[in-house]
């Protein structure tokens, strides 16, 4: 399942990400992952969330986010839950939709239907393509 979280800088999706992957920390069985570029979040995650920087991996572009996150889901079973906080901050320095959109739909073919992957995207709504906006959380 895919969820997008969708506001403008400052609407408090991180903080919704961060209360959610702790929440799901707690109750999961199994793994739970964040991703984020850089480790602002590392004090604010409960131990039980795993922390990935991307930019350890020096990921930039939609073509290896999406290639580094299907290698998260494909590199463990376990994953109950995948965060990914500021997509376009990992995906490129500009708001590419079509990068985005192609990746969210790739996702949703790919990742395993008892895991549930959750993205906050720096942008309104109302700008997100028409193939991604049943995915946005209201």
């Amino acid at each position: 399942m895919i969820k997008l979280i969708v506001g403008n800088k400052g609407s408090g999706k991180t903080k919704a990400l961060v209360s959610q992957a702790n929440a799901a920390g707690e109750a999961s069985k199994g793994n739970v992952v964040f991703v984020e570029k850089g480790m602002q979040l590392q004090y604010d995650l409960a131990t039980s969330v795993r922390l990935v920087n991307t930019e350890e991996y020096d990921i930039c572009g939609f073509d290896k986010f999406t290639g580094f996150l299907c290698g998260i889901l494909a590199g463990n079973y376990d994953i109950t839950h995948l965060f990914v906080d500021g997509v376009f901050k990992i995906g490129g320095k500009e708001k590419n939709y079509e990068g985005l959109a192609n990746m969210v739909l790739h996702l949703a073919k790919v990742a395993p239907q008892d895991t549930e992957v959750v993205l906050s995207i720096s942008c309104d709504a109302e700008d997100l393509p028409a193939s991604l906006q049943h995915f946005a959380v209201k």
